[in-house]
């Protein structure tokens, strides 16, 4: 077996992003995607290359967004020879995409690739009614131009009703924020503290943007050069005024600005053997150490929806001889800033711990003046799948800006599940 090698992270590009319905409203999975493709080509000198593989993906895509990956590929200045395939994990899909290149250059397999993901809430695919498609499909197996006409002949105007997106979990019929304002009572997260959070996420990404930090990790796109949700001028008092989102009673504490909003937008990333960059003068900004995956019962298992990631994190910890203290930089997801509290808590308490994870002790509290130091998604906004790409191009630049050090990623998902990774230099 080949030994594993050390996986080095040159650097990302993505698009900024924009709230739905709006800058985007009229482009698809493929031009954003592709966007972020060609600048990350631009600035790595990658033209006409044949790269190990791309990975990406996308949650919410149309039957057009078939073999989505690689006819970006295709479409964009790399060599027309470069292997391309799509995969979803839900809002882990950016994240996992990375670990699956990260794992083939580790093995020698491939000696570079990209990874990333792309999602749009704007262009979300709309469906044709059931009752409609049994019909056209009667038609089209009839024979006689008698039987054609039969089968047309049952179309009734409520067949014309299309079938929207539905914004919930099929098992449990709840969404995604209905699910985490249950994890938020369970857990006791009080409004205040998710608003203090939301807040710090959009001032320290306002003050990233204004030092210029975003500057090589952003190509603009449709006019947009910054992400459209970040508010540096967000206070307490606005965030404290806006009325729950999901739970209407006087219980509810998730609001829609402790919560990120429908986005649109892509990311990508590009990972390397040491070898392969230093060949091509590249950067190597940090390294890609370990990867997991984790999933719970939040059907039956008594469990909340988004808290796979305190599950995965001590498993990589173990796996890597860590405790949850040894990270210079923690760059967790805010899909909510309910769920970032949520695992806090588990983390720090010693039953939980115990009887859900297994662990003779509470994996204990972070710094937090560690967390998401630049900003994350309650600032910048969520595209599912181009979630992970963003991160873990912004982990890497802090890394590599200070010289040494060692981050943790987590990001929660749809379907109860949560990948995380861990980034050193």
């Amino acid at each position: 077996m080949t030994h594993p090698r050390r996986v080095a992270i040159v650097g990302g590009n993505r698009i900024p992003f924009a709230r739905s319905n709006g800058p985007y409203a009229t482009a698809s999975n493929q031009d954003m995607l592709t966007a972020a493709l060609e600048g990350l080509i631009e600035r790595f000198n990658l033209h006409g290359l044949r790269m190990g593989e791309v990975v990406t993906g996308a949650v919410l895509k149309h039957s057009r967004d078939f073999n989505l990956t690689r006819e970006c590929v295709l479409g964009s200045r790399l060599s027309a020879q470069t292997p391309a395939y799509d995969i979803q994990q839900a809002c882990g899909t950016g994240l996992e995409a990375a670990l699956l290149v990260a794992n083939k250059i580790a093995l020698g397999q491939i000696e570079c690739g990209i990874a990333g993901g792309v999602d749009t809430t704007s262009d979300a695919p709309i469906g044709v009614n059931e009752g409609l498609r049994k019909i056209l499909l009667q038609v089209n197996l009839s024979i006689t131009p008698g039987d054609k006409i039969k089968a047309l002949m049952q179309l009734r105007p409520h067949h014309l009703k299309p079938e929207l997106p539905r914004n919930g979990e099929p098992r449990t019929r709840l969404s995604m924020g209905q699910h985490c304002e249950l994890m938020a009572q369970n857990w006791g997260i009080e409004r205040g503290a998710q608003d203090q959070l939301a807040l710090e996420s959009h001032l320290k990404m306002a003050a990233a943007y204004a030092e210029g930090w975003q500057d090589d990790l952003i190509t603009p796109y449709l006019g947009l050069i910054r992400d459209n949700n970040l508010r540096p001028d967000l206070t307490l008092e606005k965030l404290a005024g806006l009325k729950p989102a999901f739970e209407r009673s006087a219980k509810g504490t998730l609001s829609a600005g402790n919560s990120t909003p429908l986005t649109d937008g892509a990311s990508v990333v590009l990972l390397a053997s040491e070898e392969w960059a230093h060949e091509r003068g590249l950067p190597v900004l940090a390294y890609w150490r370990d990867g997991e995956a984790a999933a719970v019962d939040f059907v039956n298992g008594a469990e909340g929806l988004l808290m796979a990631p305190a599950y995965a994190v001590p498993r990589l910890l173990a796996r890597n001889g860590l405790t949850l203290q040894d990270f210079d930089y923690y760059e967790i997801h805010e899909a909510f800033a309910a769920q970032v509290l949520c695992t806090f808590k588990a983390w720090e308490d010693a039953d939980y711990c115990k009887t859900r994870l297994g662990l003779d002790a509470p994996l204990g509290a972070i710094d937090r003046s560690k967390l998401n130091v630049k900003g994350s998604s309650l600032a910048a906004g969520h595209p599912f799948a181009a979630t992970g790409g963003r991160i873990v191009a912004n982990l890497a630049k802090l890394l590599d800006a200070a010289g040494s050090g060692r981050g943790l990623i987590s990001i929660c998902a749809a379907g109860g599940q949560g990948v995380t990774a861990i980034l050193e230099r």
